[in-house]
């Protein structure tokens, strides 16, 4: 697929990999729109690159489909979504310290699952739905994770993740038909303002394990979107992006 002037929605985009992909896909001459959950990030990032973008739950049935038949009726249908929105909760599933046994609160399970996989289904749905009324021979990226094979410390996020590329495949089967194509990214550690964060002690025995030797960079994952949206071969895979990292 040709990217220029493609229309490509990206959830989770106002900031970090979400706003890389959007940025680098307008430079490619693409037409991005995103959705996040923070108003804030949204206006921000007009602001800066005048990406246009709205607030959606991406865990609420009927504000996806809202959003998407919204979205169609002014623009057409989508010709490229990036379900890139997701949130981690970490903590051990059960955890004995003395006498007491601490369990992962319920909550955290279920926000992550309401976020990282139901989202995921709700916009993935929405977006083929919308492709297939109006012939769009489109690509759904999903975002999925090294961590989905398991890491410690992430039931539940390690869970939504490997359920993402199972859906990655599944769609990629059910929705060859109407030529519409789904793949994943599955990122090792990448460097955010949110993995900037952490400890250089902690960063240097990650590295260790990497075979790469360092952190992958938001416009590594980005340059693998590019790639996805552009090679009509690749379908029903997950792409691993993680400097050779194994969990």
């Amino acid at each position: 697929m040709e990217i220029s002037g493609k229309k490509v929605i990206v959830t989770g985009g106002a900031r970090g990999i979400g706003k890389q992909f959007a940025m680098d896909l307008k430079e490619l001459g693409a037409q991005p729109y995103v959705v996040d959950v923070v108003q804030e990030n949204l206006d921000a990032l007009k602001a800066d690159t005048g990406i246009p973008g709205s607030i959606l739950d991406v865990t609420s049935d009927p504000d996806v489909v809202a959003f998407f038949e919204k979205y169609t009726a002014e623009n057409g249908a989508p010709d490229v979504l990036i379900n890139n929105a997701g949130i981690t909760m970490d903590g051990l599933f059960v955890r004995q310290k003395g006498d007491e046994v601490n369990k992962l609160d319920v909550l955290k399970w279920q926000k992550v699952i309401d976020v990282n996989l139901t989202g995921v289904f709700l916009c993935g749905r929405e977006a083929a739905a919308q492709m297939m009324k109006n012939g769009v021979k489109g690509v759904i990226i999903n975002i999925s994770s090294v961590s989905r094979a398991g890491n410690f410390g992430q039931t539940n996020y390690s869970a939504t993740k490997a359920g993402v590329a199972a859906m990655t495949v599944t769609w990629a089967k059910e929705l060859a038909k109407a030529g519409i194509r789904a793949a994943a990214i599955a990122p090792g550690y990448i460097r955010t303002e949110m993995t900037d964060k952490i400890d250089q002690k902690i960063k240097d025995k990650i590295n260790a394990q990497i075979p790469a030797g360092r952190f992958g960079e938001m416009k590594e994952i980005s340059q693998t979107v590019k790639f996805i949206i552009e090679c009509d071969y690749v379908n029903g895979r997950v792409l691993e992006i993680d400097g050779g990292l194994r969990i």
